[in-house]
């Protein structure tokens, strides 16, 4: 990797389809609205061919960070399949890559107060030949680990589930499409908090405070 930001964060979800990009776009919208010099790197990126190109995560990315699509995740490692990216390279009979590989391609610009890493699938979904995102995590040693996780059924599980494999880092937890309204998703969150004691919010935009407190 090229020099470090203050502060890298890692956004990771306890599945596909939990609102990562959403997160992590609405987490660096938020921080750039604090004058907080913000990139987003996403390693590798696999998606359907069908899909419309202007919704995909390194558009979104790039939109939300002021930044080029290419910058965020680099062209050879865009996979027109809808599988984790190792397998859509094979797929697609393209080279095989590894952790290290990803890691050593992420490239920062000078005065990056803070770095962005989205991780594809769930947590321990494949992201390259020899690993998943607990091995990119070893890889870019995040100060903050993002959970991204649905608000209704199964959530406990799933983040109980993923945060077990991330408890080298410090974690907060986000429950995406919350519901104030909806009695599942507020037992949810209280079981998360009082139960389990994590750092549970409901919006990308409440962790900026805390990430930018840290001395």
């Amino acid at each position: 990797m090229s020099v470090r930001p203050d502060r890298v964060v890692l956004v990771v979800g306890t599945g596909t389809e939990v609102g990562k990009t959403w997160v992590a776009c609405r987490l660096a919208v938020a921080l750039r609205d604090r004058d907080v010099a913000v990139a987003a790197r996403k390693p590798a990126m696999s998606y359907d061919p069908d899909d419309d190109p202007t919704t995909s995560d390194a558009v979104l990315l790039a939109r939300a960070t002021d930044e080029t699509p290419e910058a965020v995740c680099a062209p050879h490692r865009w996979y027109p399949v809808a599988m984790a990216p190792p397998m859509a390279a094979e797929a697609l009979d393209r080279p095989g890559f590894t952790v290290e590989d990803l890691a050593g391609e992420i490239v920062w610009a000078t005065g990056t107060q803070v770095g962005l890493v989205e991780a594809a699938g769930g947590v321990l979904s494949p992201l390259a030949d020899d690993g998943d995102s607990v091995t990119l995590a070893e890889y870019v040693d995040p100060d903050l680990v993002v959970l991204v996780a649905d608000a209704g059924l199964g959530t406990i599980n799933a983040v109980r589930l993923a945060a077990g494999v991330l408890d080298d880092w410090r974690l907060t937890v986000v429950l995406n499409r919350y519901d104030a309204l909806d009695d599942l998703h507020r037992r949810n969150r209280a079981w998360l908090v009082e139960r389990d004691q994590y750092d549970v919010v409901i919006s990308a935009e409440q962790i900026v405070p805390s990430l930018l407190g840290w001395a």
